[in-house]
């Protein structure tokens, strides 16, 4: 406990991953919920990225990747202030909680699992709405040209050492948001650096999986059918390998160094 005392990043993690635990072994649904919550943030602040990119692609070539760069870093405000479960970060968490025994390793996993997958519960009905909208309807959305499209088709022809790679930075991105925004004093504070420093892995195209949830659904059901390159395999090949690379940036680089470090002295605690 003393150690604690002294690291109040730490304890903030702590008391996050108990208050998870809480809610999902006294009402699985309700987490359910809130992990279903962040796919849908996270669609609509990717709906409004792609939506910005290509209206400024129609001004200058090439000038839409950072209006969407800039404009995606609002899917984590959202899912953070709305106290939503997102899959990435609780990768950070649950490591965390499983190398300092905050709560039983079983737990810390039923959190993950059940995060992850109803994060895709809700991209899947998200994203099928969002398809029912004006701007994304057929007539009003084009394919051709859109950056949804061709983002997606270009994450469908990377390698998967390429998804791993990208997704170990990208989940390593999310968390040092995450982190930063737990050291800010602030509001402003809180916004102004998730927005910037999601831009990151936002404008570079690294592999979040569960914004590939979202994107890869989007992608369907507005085209009205799989993209080019789009199959079963090659999407489950994606989330696998940008999944796998996100454990190893959010859980381990982030989540297990960290929590590793603020074992190693007393003085020099985050």
């Amino acid at each position: 406990m003393e150690q604690e005392h002294k690291s109040p990043l730490i304890n903030t993690i702590d008391y996050s991953i108990r208050k998870k635990a809480d809610l999902i072994e006294k009402n699985y649904w309700a987490y359910a919920l809130r992990a279903v919550f962040a796919s849908i943030y996270l669609t609509i602040g990717l709906a409004i990225s792609i939506y910005v990119c290509d209206k400024l692609n129609h001004i200058v070539d090439g000038l839409g990747k950072f209006g969407y760069g800039l404009m995606f870093g609002w899917c984590l405000v959202m899912i953070v202030y709305m106290n939503a479960e997102l899959g990435t970060s609780n990768m950070m968490y649950m490591v965390n909680a499983v190398h300092r025994k905050v709560i039983p390793t079983k737990t810390a996993w039923k959190i993950l699992a059940t995060c992850i997958f109803f994060n895709f519960v809700g991209a899947v009905i998200a994203t099928f709405f969002m398809s029912q909208t004006l701007p994304f309807s057929a007539g009003h959305f084009e394919p051709d040209t859109s950056y949804l499209i061709s983002a997606v088709t270009t994450k469908l022809e990377k390698t998967p050492w390429t998804q791993f790679v990208e997704g170990i930075f990208a989940n390593m991105v999310v968390n040092i948001s995450v982190f930063v925004s737990m050291r800010m004093k602030d509001d402003a504070g809180k916004v102004i650096s998730t927005i910037f420093i999601i831009f990151i892995f936002a404008f570079l195209g690294f592999e979040h999986v569960i914004a590939n949830f979202s994107t890869f659904s989007l992608a369907f059901f507005t085209n009205g059918g799989p993209v080019e390159g789009m199959t079963v395999m090659s999407v489950l090949s994606n989330f696998l390998f940008a999944g796998l690379g996100n454990f190893v940036g959010g859980g381990l680089l982030i989540g297990l160094n960290y929590s590793w470090l603020n074992n190693r002295s007393e003085k020099y605690v985050d």
